[in-house]
């Protein structure tokens, strides 16, 4: 691969990964309008996801950290309380023969903070994403998207989506008071997202949005629960690396490719929030609505 190839397919990475107009969307039109070679290797792949990994951690390092510790908390908590569970039993069982009364063990409570709710809420998310992306790859494996029809047509249902972020009101709703039916929602629309002209980022914001989530919080949110989306999508892959055999050249390229993509993906990120906040994404709306159409007609008249 050549290093003009590595450095435009990182700026589409970086800019498609997070900007809401579908990043498998464009690598789909990319081959089939403009006849470019658009597979490449599963290793560069997960190198362009890493980078844009890297982004999100570099954007939202201070949440991320809360999260880890209160998630790795929660998971103490569980675990003490799995504990006196069955330390309870068993005092209760030794109560009954002894008749005497033994005092019990208290639990723990779980959900004591609003970031242990925000890291329960991604975990929930990340379950209807998980079902989905495994069926929507299959399906993609299975080569039922195989034309430019596909993503036009989901190019403008993002379209219409990026119509709705605009004009529906803002809602109130933290992680304090997000349920986990709203979470599970969220997550369905993640999983959508991984559909070729289905924005991933988009489908999830107007999804949050839908559902009551203040508009910052529904940013933060998309952005932070695409963490393990993006994490599972290079595991699936990375058992496809075992033949792969890289040279010095494959391995200077895939660095290359991933700091792009993380520099252009920390600029859209901040990009995206600031035109969300603004109610600017009529931008977006008309490319994807553009980009759609010409897909379309494209793929009837070719």
């Amino acid at each position: 691969m050549k290093i003009w190839q590595v450095i435009l397919f990182a700026v589409l990475q970086g800019i498609t990964e997070f900007l809401p107009v579908s990043s498998s969307g464009h690598l789909v039109l990319l081959k089939n309008l403009l006849g470019l070679e658009t597979t490449v290797s599963v290793s560069f792949d997960v190198m362009l996801h890493v980078g844009t990994l890297f982004a999100v951690f570099v954007c939202y390092w201070k949440d991320i950290k809360r999260l880890i510790v209160e998630g790795i908390g929660i998971l103490v908590d569980c675990c003490y309380n799995v504990g006196v569970y069955f330390n309870n039993k068993k005092i209760l069982s030794a109560s009954q023969k002894d008749g005497v009364d033994w005092e019990l063990k208290g639990y723990r409570r779980v959900i004591k903070s609003a970031y242990r709710k925000f890291a329960l809420l991604v975990i929930v998310s990340s379950i209807p994403t998980a079902i989905l992306g495994v069926i929507e790859r299959k399906l993609i494996e299975d080569r039922v998207v195989t034309s430019a029809l596909v993503p036009g047509i989901f190019l403008l249902i993002t379209g219409l989506m990026l119509l709705l972020i605009d004009r529906l009101e803002e809602g109130n709703k933290t992680p304090k008071h997000t349920t986990y039916w709203d979470a599970v929602l969220v997550g369905i629309a993640q999983g959508i997202g991984t559909l070729p002209g289905i924005s991933r980022s988009g489908s999830t914001i107007t999804a949050g949005v839908a559902v009551g989530m203040k508009r910052e919080f529904a940013i933060k949110y998309s952005f932070i629960m695409s963490i393990p989306a993006i994490i599972g999508a290079a595991i699936f892959e990375i058992g496809d690396m075992k033949n792969e055999h890289l040279t010095k050249l494959d391995l200077r390229n895939y660095a290359i490719g991933m700091v792009v993509a993380a520099m252009v993906g920390f600029i859209c990120i901040k990009l995206l929030v600031a035109l969300i906040r603004d109610k600017k994404m009529f931008c977006f709306t008309y490319y994807c609505f553009a980009i759609g159409s010409i897909a379309i007609i494209s793929s009837i008249i070719l």
